[in-house]
């Protein structure tokens, strides 16, 4: 086991971020697990036990002030920040004129100034404990798909995570770009287009190798697809 980190997750009430807490409640780290919906944080700290390793807090990644205060929190509580995964998002049905202009922005917001914002409160702290930024990019992030909105906050997540390995180049802080394809999650609610599709834990497996690795190593993009994907 690697020795225990402190591991910041948004949107983690669910899906891909319930699974890395998961797997590093399971390796002996402690959590900073953030989100919206605090009930189903509080069904998730339950099950992982532990409670003097588990801080949770309600946050809504496109308003500075709760992302801000989610950092403070953690330094507060643990007095350090070695991981941050950068997982609140959502997506959007394709084509211009599916979705509302509403739901495009809240998506927009979350997905990429979300993101940008988790780093600007956390760099400090990672960059101190010489940490690891994992972000969660897409497929969608690397091929354009026809009429997808969600496709092209997916590019800017991308851009974004180059952005930020570029800035902490020389600190011995590390960032990672896990781009999923085709995952088994509450993304896909009205069912998987592919017919074996990966799970979270697949993903989270995958992240907790990256950070795993000795200081030196800087996995900087892991793109996964299910094999029976094809796009």
């Amino acid at each position: 086991m690697s020795d225990p980190k402190v591991v910041l997750i948004t949107g983690a009430s669910s899906g891909i971020g319930a699974a890395v807490a998961r797997r590093a409640a399971a390796a002996g780290h402690s959590l900073v697990l953030a989100a919206r919906g605090e009930e189903a944080l509080a069904r998730l700290a339950g099950e992982l036990g532990a409670p003097d390793r588990v801080l949770t807090r309600r946050c809504d990644v496109t308003e500075w002030p709760d992302v801000e205060g989610l950092a403070a929190a953690a330094l507060d509580r643990f007095g350090r920040i070695d991981v941050v995964f950068a997982n609140a998002g959502f997506g959007a049905a394709r084509g211009f004129t599916s979705s509302s202009p509403e739901e495009w922005r809240s998506m927009i917001l979350t997905n990429v100034y979300g993101a940008a914002l988790t780093i600007r409160a956390t760099i400090g702290a990672v960059r101190a404990s010489r940490g690891h930024y994992v972000l969660t990019g897409s497929v969608a992030g690397r091929k354009a798909l026809p009429g997808s909105v969600y496709s092209a906050t997916k590019w800017a997540v991308s851009a974004m995570g180059e952005s930020l390995r570029q800035e902490l180049n020389g600190t011995g802080a590390r960032v990672l770009l896990v781009e999923p394809g085709v995952v088994d999650t509450p993304f896909y609610d009205n069912g998987s287009p592919v017919d074996d599709p990966l799970t979270a834990d697949d993903i989270a497996g995958i992240i907790m190798f990256a950070v795993d690795q000795p200081g030196h190593v800087d996995i900087n993009e892991l793109l996964v697809r299910p094999t029976s994907q094809d796009e």
